[in-house]
């Protein structure tokens, strides 16, 4: 499994797939949702903006994405 590092909770699940680049634009990533070929924590997950916290499990393309919340780091 694969962890994708978050600085701030909640974010979207529309926003997390499109900025860590499992799709190209945005709109690929609520096509993909919506069409049901993604889960999260084991569920298909047809809600575009669902709220995705450290813990959760994201699956897409065969893939499972574990979300870690992690300190910013200050310079």
């Amino acid at each position: 499994m694969k962890q994708i590092q978050i600085i701030q909770e909640p974010i979207d699940l529309n926003k997390l797939m499109k900025f860590e680049s499992l799709v190209s634009s945005g709109g690929e990533a609520n096509s993909a949702i919506v069409s049901g070929i993604v889960k999260v924590n084991g569920e298909l997950e047809t809600r575009k903006r669902r709220k995705l916290m450290a813990g959760d499990v994201v699956e897409f393309m065969q893939e499972s994405y574990e979300i870690i919340l992690v300190q910013p780091t200050t310079q």
